[in-house]
């Protein structure tokens, strides 16, 4: 995901389904943390702590500063005491700014392990205004995709500075958001280093990414699947999966085979045409259809060439989509799983 945009895309067809499945995984899932790691040709885990890591100079914030929001709004902020980042890869971002400590509630995809004993404020990717108006927030961030409308509304009302940013749709968007947040918050100083920092690990990684072979650019299909919702998914155009494929060296199968919109139906006929040498899916969403043994009984993706060399990589759901400051941890777990042998 972010997971949050995920399910801002999906919901004109996913209503129901997503109110009972949260993209970061159910709402009763309360398990702990885990990192960004997955699975390769069905098989093995990578361990990694599921942990931000803040700047290592805690910032002090400058306001008030008045912002532009994305719903086309002014917000005046006077206090980061008491935050609220209402998905979870804002609540990254605050966090690895080196804020956490004044952030009072978590969206159900804050995952990481710093976060995991905040108040949860949202049930799927609906938000309750009345357990975030009890918090007594100084400022709640959202995202163009949170809702639903009437509870950001009532947050508004209550006269709740409320700022909405523009959800993160690839690489080029990471910086951007950082920036936006820093601002915000006051620690524009400190925005500026974590950007740098975010980039510069990113451009490590992508230079370990090995030349393309004879075969040229490994294809990869994004699944997305929710087994208990009967939801299965296949990635276009505007999935969300796309630059970070494409920042691996990858070609996204599904937008390379003509699909423009964000998601379709899986169908033979679909994964015949994108031909996937490897599929990326979300953990819980592997998990969800029987793993790797489930995956393939799924029509269609046992007579992909990914199905037949049950080439398959999974990122942990709650930072997969997130394009912020841990997406050199993703995309080094999607570059480790693609490329097993170094090629």
């Amino acid at each position: 995901m972010r997971t949050q945009r995920l399910a801002g895309a999906l919901i004109s067809v996913l209503t129901l389904a997503l109110a009972a499945t949260a993209c970061g995984g159910s709402d009763s899932d309360t398990r702990g943390p885990r990192g960004p790691g997955g699975t390769a040709k069905g098989a093995g885990t990578t361990a990694t702590a599921d942990r931000v890591e803040p700047l290592a100079t805690v910032p002090e914030p400058e306001l008030p500063v008045t912002v532009d929001s994305a719903d086309g709004t002014k917000v005046t902020i006077t206090s980061a005491d008491r935050l609220v980042p209402l998905t979870g890869s804002l609540n990254e971002i605050v966090f690895t700014l080196g804020l956490g400590k004044h952030v009072v509630a978590r969206d159900i995809t804050a995952t990481f392990e710093q976060a995991a004993e905040l108040p949860v404020v949202t049930r799927a990717h609906d938000v309750s205004a009345e357990s975030v108006l009890s918090l007594r927030p100084t400022l709640v961030i959202a995202e163009t995709t949170t809702g639903p409308a009437e509870a950001v509304d009532q947050i508004r009302d209550a006269g709740i500075p409320l700022l909405v940013v523009e959800p993160a749709k690839g690489l080029d968007d990471v910086g951007t958001r950082i920036g936006t947040v820093a601002r915000a918050l006051g620690v524009d100083a400190a925005g500026d280093e974590l950007s740098a920092r975010t980039a510069e690990r990113i451009a490590a990684v992508q230079k370990r990414i090995p030349a393309p072979g004879d075969g040229g650019r490994p294809r990869v299909a994004f699944l997305y699947l929710r087994g208990s919702a009967s939801v299965y998914l296949l990635g276009g155009r505007d999935s969300g999966a796309s630059s970070l494929l494409e920042a691996a060296g990858a070609v996204d199968a599904g937008k390379e085979s003509g699909l423009d919109k964000d998601f379709t139906a899986i169908t033979s006929e679909a994964l015949a045409k994108a031909a996937p040498d490897a599929i990326l899916l979300m953990s819980k969403g592997l998990e969800s259809v029987g793993g790797p043994d489930g995956l393939v009984k799924i029509p269609g993706v046992a007579e992909t060439p990914a199905g037949l060399d049950r080439r398959f990589v999974s990122v942990d759901d709650g930072v997969l989509l997130n394009y912020g400051p841990r997406t050199d941890q993703v995309l080094a777990s999607l570059v480790e799983q693609l490329y097993p042998d170094g090629e």
